[in-house]
């Protein structure tokens, strides 16, 4: 153990790159890369510590490993910035828990003290029958439009709806065709199947079945964006952090992630294991500011964009 040692500081920089980009350029396609597309990001920066460690200890090597600390924090989105300003359209993305951590009025009061002009709601079929109405009671001037166990809530004149099943069970993405600013506007909101990486290790098939089942649903959903014209926004619990080609797809797709443009910090929508898999895309519209809210009303935290034309 002490030969190598010394080489630690050397070595982190190049597992961490190639760790890193192994997920990004490969992810989902193979199950190992896909766990490496899925590690939270904050585990990267730990991995550079005992390096950092001992090369502040031994004297030497402290400028790599400080090196591979910063490209690990880069990665991981600590040092994302991006200059904000206020929008004219603002979107918000929550995942709520089916209601389980929160009462009907207080979710409703939350919501409509963002003062937001489109609110996509997942995982929101509810565990108390009465609560869809009672939420609805508490954000008047809204009209709501139900798929699945999706919901939007929009205070725009809406223009039309449609479903579009996804593979699996009760998905479905939720088309809904709005007028901003005298023009149309069409927002689809979607909730894709999350990937079992939990599975790996004791049922692999069960993680591969999760991952194709998953890529399936994306299918539908980028084919889906392809063939809308017009301004559109898609937006969404996706379970796809912001790597890999997967969620390329996506912003290929569509147009960019809204927190990549106008977003600070990680954007963790995912605490438990900090990672950012909520997103909004959008295409003809530009994304001014994006903040992931603080919020511990369920295991996700809402995302809220403003949009300028």
């Amino acid at each position: 153990m002490r030969v190598h040692l010394p080489a630690l500081p050397l070595l982190t920089p190049v597992l961490v790159a190639i760790g890193w980009a192994l997920g990004e350029l490969i992810g989902e396609r193979t199950l190992p890369t896909l766990l490496l597309a899925y590690v939270p990001p904050l585990l990267w920066v730990l991995l550079c510590l005992p390096a950092l460690a001992w090369a502040a200890w031994r004297g030497r090597g402290r400028g790599v490993a400080l090196a591979a600390l910063l490209l690990a924090a880069w990665a991981a989105g600590f040092l994302h910035w991006r200059p904000q300003q206020a929008g004219g359209l603002r979107v918000v993305t929550f995942n709520v828990l089916g209601g389980e951590r929160i009462t009907p009025a207080e979710l409703g009061a939350r919501l409509r003290a963002l003062n937001a002009d489109v609110i996509l709601l997942h995982e929101a079929r509810f565990h108390d029958p009465a609560f869809e109405a009672q939420l609805r009671a508490a954000l008047p001037g809204y009209r709501a439009v139900r798929a699945q166990e999706v919901l939007t809530l929009t205070r725009l004149p809406l223009l039309g709806t449609d479903t579009r099943p996804l593979p699996g069970l009760n998905r479905a993405a939720l088309v809904t065709r709005l007028r901003w600013e005298g023009h149309p506007l069409t927002v689809v909101n979607a909730h894709p199947g999350a990937v079992q990486v939990s599975a790996a290790l004791r049922d692999p098939a069960r993680l591969r079945r999760s991952r194709d089942l998953r890529a399936a649903q994306l299918d539908v959903l980028t084919a889906l964006t392809r063939r809308t014209p017009g301004p559109l926004i898609l937006g969404g619990d996706l379970n796809t952090p912001p790597r890999g080609p997967a969620y390329r797809a996506l912003r290929q797709a569509v147009g960019p992630d809204a927190f990549q443009r106008a977003g600070r910090g990680p954007g963790w929508t995912y605490p438990g294991l900090g990672l950012r898999i909520d997103h909004q895309f959008s295409r003809g519209l530009r994304a001014s500011r994006a903040r992931v809210l603080p919020w511990t009303l369920s295991d996700h935290r809402p995302l809220l964009v403003e949009y300028r034309p």
